[in-house]
């Protein structure tokens, strides 16, 4: 086997012929003069096989997969052709992108290394400073996306996240369908969503949006009955027990600072008691809130209307939850406890968004997950100074085009 079969095969090299090589033991590379094979002299609009002008003066290099800690480069000279459509133009190089100084290969890999890992950690395997990378990153993330327009969205959850100090925020918009991220905007006001129905959506794909979720929050509630006329909107689950949960520490807190310093001395340690879910509690736990009807009447009906509320997400028939939600709310107002009213008024305001969650089951709960994998990739950075640049790490990492895939198989070296 001669020594250029060998690199070939070590390399995997397809459609590409090594002509010579050339170690560099000081830098640790190795130069390999190449030339298409049979893909040679293509015209990279039309892939036209053309006639040939001239041969460039001075060779192109583009930086390859490093092997064994050595850096490898790719050497060629380009042709000028003579397209019958496009006129004079450079030929269509195989290995990489017009204009690019890396390899498709090397693309991929950086794309799949950032997907998993730290840029710092990625350049370091990739032998170059992690300023290039980043760089390199976000372009390719831009080409691969450049032109990619959504598609099939049935049912869409909408959050926010924050991104940056000084409480700045982002709304994202989520495929529930494909547990996959669709669109980023800066913001979270009304002219944030509205840019995303009115610029990134046709009518005919708002008339298909079936099912949509999101929190309490009345800007994402608008826009979603204002864009998708036919979107059956399911407030999110949790966000409805959470605003429950904080109106039982409203309660909670209300006789604390009522207290005197030995009532006191009961209540202590009751808050996280409270936020329990029933199916988490100890005998003990509910030992003690028990005892609560004769130190606390007031903490103790709290507590017992949240339990009571639970029963509410396990109805399978919709007359049923309704009937439940309706004697639950009357129960309520007849407690005299002000927080858990003014929870009852919240669930009257959004009760034709809640009833819904009965015969769906939907909630918001691959958003959340989404969100926590967005953190991740947050914190792995150590924050991003811009909202541009932190876009094309969720798009890399939960976005609903499939980066890797972009590039043809016989690119990807892993």
């Amino acid at each position: 086997m001669t020594v250029n079969k060998f690199i070939r095969k070590l390399l995997c090299l397809k459609g590409i012929i090594i002509k010579s090589y050339q170690f560099k033991t000081r830098d640790k590379a190795l130069n390999l003069w190449v030339a298409p094979y049979k893909n040679g002299c293509l015209c990279p609009h039309c892939r036209r096989r053309c006639h040939i002008l001239r041969i460039m003066d001075e060779p192109r290099h583009w930086r390859d997969i490093p092997v064994c800690g050595w850096s490898v480069y790719f050497w060629y000279y380009p042709r000028e052709l003579m397209c019958p459509t496009h006129g004079r133009i450079q030929e269509d190089i195989p290995w990489a992108e017009t204009y690019a100084r890396i390899t498709y290969r090397f693309e991929y890999l950086m794309i799949v290394y950032c997907q998993i890992m730290t840029q710092k950690s990625a350049a370091a395997i990739l032998h170059i400073p992690t300023s290039t990378l980043s760089d390199m990153l976000h372009r390719v993330i831009n080409r691969l996306r450049d032109g990619h327009r959504i598609r099939g969205l049935r049912t869409i959850g909408i959050d926010e996240i924050s991104y940056c100090k000084g409480r700045k925020f982002a709304t994202i918009v989520y495929d529930i369908e494909r547990s996959c991220v669709v669109w980023v905007g800066r913001g979270k006001g009304r002219d944030t969503i509205d840019d995303f129905f009115n610029n990134n959506l046709s009518a005919f794909q708002k008339s298909k949006i079936n099912w949509a979720t999101c929190d309490m929050s009345r800007t994402y509630i608008g826009a979603i009955e204002d864009h998708c006329p036919n979107a059956t909107l399911v407030l999110d689950r949790f966000h409805i027990a959470k605003a429950l949960n904080d109106a039982v520490d409203e309660v909670r807190k209300e006789q604390w600072r009522s207290a005197d310093p030995d009532e006191r001395l009961s209540l202590k340690g009751l808050r996280w008691l409270l936020y329990k879910h029933s199916s988490n509690r100890s005998k003990k736990d509910s030992r003690i809130l028990n005892n609560l009807q004769k130190g606390n009447r007031r903490i103790h009906r709290a507590w017992v209307l949240k339990d009571e509320f639970e029963q509410f997400w396990d109805y399978r028939t919709l007359w049923a939850a309704e009937r439940f939600l309706k004697r639950w709310m009357t129960t309520a107002l007849k407690s005299r406890l002000e927080p858990i009213r003014d929870f009852v008024d919240t669930l009257k305001r959004h009760k034709q968004h809640i009833l819904p969650f009965i015969e769906s089951r939907l909630t918001n709960a691959v958003a959340e997950g989404l969100n926590r994998v967005i953190k991740i990739v947050k914190n792995r950075a150590s924050g991003f100074r811009t909202l541009s640049a932190f876009t094309d790490m969720i798009f890399l990492t939960v976005g609903d085009l499939n980066l890797p895939a972009q590039f043809p198989v016989s690119f990807r070296v892993l």
